[in-house]
């Protein structure tokens, strides 16, 4: 008996002890488990650098921007297209002036040198008997200048003849892949002056011609129509006109030159947080749009002219010039067809048999007395210091000239 409760008790632990094993394999094997996977899984191969930074640039912020962040509704930004076809001029500035009874400065604006899109000024060479010159530029193109010195007792003359090609700037709006322009500029474009109100009259006036329309391209469309339709174009006013937008919108009668038309324009895009500005130039030569739309001859000093451009994301800036338009339909009268024609172009278009000078407003050059009057813009020469009279700063007509020879050849931009 006792023999067989022994083996029963032996049998008994041994029953335990296997148990008890069996319950530590799950554990022992979960734990080994890791290695044993590892080791049976098979080697890969490194990764390229390029497959790597595909990985990066499709995990990027213009393919994977944060919800709700300006980049989600950009497409990628592109360099944008050069222009193939360059058309060439030359301009020769010629000033003649009788002898100075008092040292006198003369400034005469230059053609802008930031423009490669359209405009590229490749010399420029000057010749005078000042005893002083020098070029004087404002930061991002605001306005380029030229001034030179004579003493008293000299007849003042000078030439200037500067090099320059124009390519035709046309809006596409199937290419919203413009790089951002910077923030210190678009606030520029939309602050008030003391020509171009952004807040109250202005204000309600732009908000009630965009009505519902949200997108800002659509009311910058909406805007432009509404300046082309209600301005009226005065040719007695000298070339640009005066200018002053807050009187029209005051006065509630719209209309003037170029510079009075595009900066109602201007203006009203401002008012609704559209950045805009004029940019202040001159005709080279013939028109292929119409007849009053250009120049004939080589003399253009009378042929200064404003244009407008607006900006959106995406697109950065766009041209405009409703001011073309109201002078086309008061000089011209076209047909109803022709007319149609025109406001499809005009909006968005630029036909560069045109040069830019700036987009200063009122423009401050440096060494003025604090008495010499401030223009509104600056398209013509201005004559500062003793010498130069105080109830007409600007140069006379008839002692500045500019004559425009174009080269009629066009090239790519490999040529230029």
């Amino acid at each position: 008996m006792g023999g067989i409760s022994g083996n029963r008790r032996m049998k008994r632990r041994d029953f335990l002890a296997a148990t008890a094993l069996a319950l530590a394999m799950p554990t022992a094997l979960a734990a080994e488990k890791p290695k044993n996977a590892a080791a049976r899984k098979k080697p890969q191969k490194a990764m390229p650098a390029a497959a790597g930074a595909q990985t990066s640039a499709r995990n990027s912020v213009l393919v994977a921007a944060p919800k709700g962040s300006s980049a989600t509704y950009l497409p990628p930004a592109k360099a944008p297209a050069l222009p193939e076809d360059w058309h060439a001029f030359v301009l020769t500035f010629a000033v003649q002036m009788p002898v100075v009874a008092a040292p006198l400065r003369l400034w005469l604006p230059l053609p802008k040198q930031q423009e490669p899109l359209y405009q590229r000024n490749p010399g420029l060479r000057w010749q005078g008997n000042f005893s002083r010159c020098g070029l004087h530029r404002l930061p991002d193109g605001e306005l380029e200048a030229f001034f030179c010195d004579w003493p008293e007792g000299v007849a003042p003359h000078l030439e200037i003849v500067a090099t320059l090609a124009t390519a035709d700037r046309v809006f596409d709006a199937s290419r919203r892949t413009q790089p951002p322009e910077r923030d210190d500029i678009l606030r520029q474009s939309l602050r008030e002056t003391a020509q171009l109100p952004n807040a109250g009259a202005a204000r309600e006036l732009a908000l009630r011609i965009v009505g519902r329309i949200i997108d800002p391209l659509a009311q910058a469309r909406a805007l432009f129509f509404w300046v082309a339709d209600k301005c009226v174009y005065d040719p007695a006013l000298p070339p640009c006109g005066m200018g002053d937008v807050r009187a029209q919108i005051d006065a509630q009668r719209y209309g003037g030159r170029s510079a009075d038309i595009n900066g109602l324009f201007v203006a009203l895009c401002r008012a609704i947080g559209i950045p805009a500005r004029r940019v202040f130039g001159q005709r080279l030569g013939p028109s292929r749009l119409a007849a009053c739309l250009g120049v004939e001859g080589e003399d253009v000093t009378a042929a200064a002219h404003c244009r407008a451009e607006f900006y959106v994301p995406g697109y950065a800036w766009i041209p405009a010039d409703p001011g073309d338009m109201c002078r086309v339909l008061s000089l011209e009268k076209p047909a109803p067809e022709n007319e149609r024609a025109l406001r499809r172009v005009l909006f968005g278009v630029w036909e560069m048999n045109w040069l830019a000078y700036n987009h200063a407003e009122s423009p401050i050059l440096p060494d003025l007395p604090d008495d010499t009057p401030v223009p509104p813009f600056f398209v013509a020469p201005r004559l500062t210091g003793p010498g130069a009279p105080r109830d007409a700063p600007e140069a006379a007509e008839p002692a500045y000239h500019i004559r425009s020879n174009a080269l009629y050849g066009q090239g790519t931009q490999d040529d230029k």
